[in-house]
């Protein structure tokens, strides 16, 4: 009796260590993980720069996923879903041509689930849109000052248009495979998860960290005065810069 009342004091003992540590809130919960997700452009023939983008982020132990540009409301809720489930932070979106502007959509979709977004990286879009107040950071890579981005109501991010036109190797066709810009954005992409959490906000400024971005428009032996494009009018100044040969 003696021994049985024993085992039986155990197993309640072990029970009570299964409830208050495997049942408890939060305790079995994986933390949430950054997802970064990229969007090509026209016929999913035209933007394998972002397929190949994806893979070195992945090498860098990313979770990074390649799309069209069409299933960009899909994901969004998806994103949305597993954000809210805490599954998924920070949210990062980075896309080329029509993929560009799909994730500027994307973003603004985003905002109004109530969902942040750490940082959009726009590929050369077809035109300018604002960027809306959920997001942390956009570096808009592009080589037409029509295709500035720009913010909109209540932005408080930082937002960088980084000018490539002086460089004559670099077309709408080839930006996205770029191996220099390529590194650029995978250095802010990696900065992002690194932090865990979205960029500090400090009003348009130049973007924090990023080396050569200190403020005003770039400037250096190679380009000591670069034309001065102008984002739409009526929009917020915004930090500009021209990258030259």
């Amino acid at each position: 009796m003696r021994r049985l009342g024993l085992l039986t004091a155990i197993f309640a003992l072990a029970v009570g260590i299964v409830v208050v540590f495997g049942d408890s809130p939060g305790a079995a919960q994986a933390q949430p993980r950054a997802h970064v997700y990229l969007l090509r452009g026209l016929f999913n023939v035209f933007s394998l720069g972002m397929d190949s983008l994806t893979e070195e982020l992945k090498r860098r132990g990313v979770d990074a996923t390649v799309h069209g540009y069409g299933e960009w409301q899909t994901l969004a809720d998806r994103a949305a879903a597993d954000y809210k489930a805490g599954k998924e932070a920070p949210i990062i979106l980075i896309g080329h041509s029509l993929g560009a502007d799909a994730v500027m959509e994307m973003a603004a979709y985003l905002g109004r689930k109530g969902v942040p977004v750490a940082l959009v990286v726009p590929f050369d879009g077809t035109k300018s849109f604002a960027a809306s107040d959920n997001v942390a950071r956009v570096l808009n890579l592009t080589q037409r000052d029509y295709a500035y981005m720009r913010g909109g109501p209540g932005f408080h991010g930082t937002l960088s248009n980084v000018d490539v036109s002086s460089d004559s190797s670099i077309d709408h066709i080839n930006i996205d495979k770029s191996p220099r810009l390529h590194a650029r954005v995978v250095a802010a992409v990696l900065a992002v998860v690194g932090n865990h959490k979205a960029p500090a906000k400090n009003g348009n400024a130049a973007d924090a960290g990023t080396p050569g971005e200190q403020g005003g428009s770039r400037q250096n032996a190679d380009n000591p005065a670069p034309p001065a494009h102008k984002p739409p009018a009526g929009t917020q100044p915004l930090h500009t810069e021209e990258v030259p040969n």
